[in-house]
This record gives structure tokens, C-alpha cells and sequence, in this order.
């Protein structure tokens, strides 16, 4: 009988502290970090295929929201815990890409994940010239430059037919003139902003107000409408940024889909801590521990 107590005790133990373990872990999970496995080549080479990235939730904040009604597609509101830390230019992040299903439609698709990195903060006016970014104001580097500059000598050289390179940027408004290299300048709007509503504002900002009014934005003439509404200026809801891809010949970022919202940031890539080439199945170890974000 004693011997049947303390198998019984010890799997009440074995049991209790397995439960603190699975609790433990789910708290790291929605609060301090998760991974994800890096799929393609648009962060070459920063990070490249086969890489398993640690994204640190922390410091920018984690975000809480009915994780069950997300992944039923169904609409959820987006709390995000206070963080130490702002969102930087040029830092790594991993967020929700806005556009899954329609190109004219943002929504917020809990399994679909990019990593991409910011070249726009809220309240920045970003341009591209020459196929590199630039934000009025500031002097420092933005971006990975050297694909940048591999960029512009293909568009210089014309090259870019040749390689089927779709120029053609966000809003895809011919009237603008943008491509992929020569863009801008854009406003990122902030949370409280208040922009005036003409026709060019209404192309560049469209798809952001759609998502935070959840009417359709037309224009009629010179006026433009939300749902039966005509507005002259509009107060954003949220924060935004703008985010590129460091292999910029192969990158589907900011340029060709627009503002990323702050609600869909999951966090800032830290570190490297596995990466097996997808080819030959060996792990890389010269990849492993490498520090992506200061």
C-alpha cells in the first residue's frame, strides 16, 4: 500500500510541475519570444532559407487577442502590452502581412507571417530615389544598401525588362508616376493624425482607412466619400510603418502593398539560433547564435 501512496504522490508531482512547465512555457510564448522558420530569400542576406528565427515579443510589447476567433478569420481586437522599447528604423521585425487574400483589401490573417525590415516609422515622409530610401530629416542609413544598390544598377542598366522585374509600386496609380525606384515622398501616418482628404490622399491612404472604418472609400470628382459620408480630412486610428525587404530585386514589401499597421507587428527578430540549408539538409553552423537586431 505504501509503495502504491508514493507512486501515486509522485505522479501528482510529476503531474503538478508539468503543468507549471506547459504554463511557463505558454506565458514565454505570448510574452517574451516565439520562432519562426524563415521561408524564403527577400532578407538575403541577412537572413536567408532554412534559418529558425528567436523574435522577441518583450520590448516592443506583446500583443493579447482571441487567438480562437483569429484563426476562424473572424474580426478581433488587438490589445499590445506596454514595451521598453520603440520600433527603430532599419530593425528586423516579424509581423502579420495585411494583404492575404485581396491586393485592394486589408485583414489580419493570424497564420500568415512575414519578416521584413522598417525603413518608415510613424510621422516619417519617406521617398525612394535611385532605388535607395531616404526620410526627410534624417541622415542616417536606411536599409540594407548594398541591395539597394544592386537595384538601381539593374533599372540603370535595363536589365529589368529582361528580368520580368515588376516595377510598378503602390498605390499602382499612373497618375503618381511610382515605381519601385523613384517613390514618394509618403507620409506614414501616426495614431491622431489628421491629413486632408483630396484625390491623392485618397489613393495613398485608402486601404488604411477601409480596414480602420470597415466602409468602402470612394471618390467622386474631387470629393471623397467613407460610405455615405463625405470627409474632408481624416483622424487615423492607428500607428504605421513601411517595410522592405534587404534583397530588394526580390522582396515583396511596403513598395508594392503600402503602411503596415502597428496592431499586426508580432515583434523585433533577435537572433539566429538554428539554420539548416533546405538543399542539402546540413546544419549551418556559422549561422547559429547570430545577432540580427541590437
Amino acid at each position: 500500500m505504501k509503495i502504491v501512496q508514493k507512486l501515486l504522490l509522485l505522479a501528482l508531482d510529476i503531474a503538478f510541475y508539468g503543468c507549471l512547465a506547459i504554463l511557463a512555457w505558454v506565458f514565454l510564448q505570448v510574452f517574451v519570444f516565439t520562432s519562426f522558420k524563415v521561408p524564403s530569400k527577400s532578407m538575403e542576406p541577412t537572413l536567408t532559407p532554412g534559418d529558425y528565427i528567436l523574435v522577441d515579443k518583450c520590448s516592443t510589447g506583446a500583443r493579447l487577442f482571441n487567438l480562437l476567433k483569429a484563426v476562424n478569420g473572424e474580426e478581433v481586437e488587438i490589445y499590445r502590452v506596454p514595451g521598453w522599447r520603440k520600433i527603430r528604423r532599419n530593425d528586423v521585425l516579424v509581423f502579420n502581412f495585411p494583404y492575404p487574400e485581396k491586393r485592394d483589401s486589408m485583414a489580419f490573417d493570424v497564420m500568415l507571417y512575414y519578416a521584413k525590415r522598417c525603413v518608415g516609422l510613424p510621422g516619417d515622409t519617406l521617398e525612394i530615389r535611385n532605388a535607395h530610401y531616404r526620410v526627410r530629416g534624417v541622415g542616417e542609413t536606411i536599409g540594407y544598401v548594398d541591395g539597394q544598390d544592386e537595384l538601381q544598377r539593374v533599372m540603370d542598366s535595363g536589365e529589368a525588362k529582361r528580368m520580368r522585374l515588376v516595377t510598378r509600386s503602390y498605390p499602382k496609380d499612373s497618375a503618381l508616376g511610382w515605381n519601385i525606384a523613384e517613390f514618394g515622398p509618403l507620409y506614414i501616418p501616426r495614431q491622431g493624425d489628421n491629413l486632408p482628404m483630396n484625390r491623392k490622399h485618397a489613393l495613398l491612404y485608402k486601404h488604411p482607412i477601409e480596414w480602420e472604418q470597415k466602409k468602402k472609400l470612394r471618390m467622386k470628382g474631387d470629393s471623397v466619400w467613407i460610405g455615405d459620408s463625405l470627409i474632408n480630412s481624416y483622424r487615423f486610428r492607428e500607428s504605421y510603418y513601411f517595410m522592405a525587404g534587404d534583397k530588394a530585386l526580390n522582396s515583396r514589401d511596403s513598395r508594392y502593398w503600402g503602411l503596415l499597421p502597428e496592431t499586426f507587428i508580432v515583434g523585433r527578430v533577435w537572433r539566429i539560433w538554428k539554420s539548416v540549408d533546405p538543399v542539402t539538409g546540413e546544419m549551418r553552423w556559422e549561422r547559429i547564435g547570430k545577432k540580427v537586431n541590437e
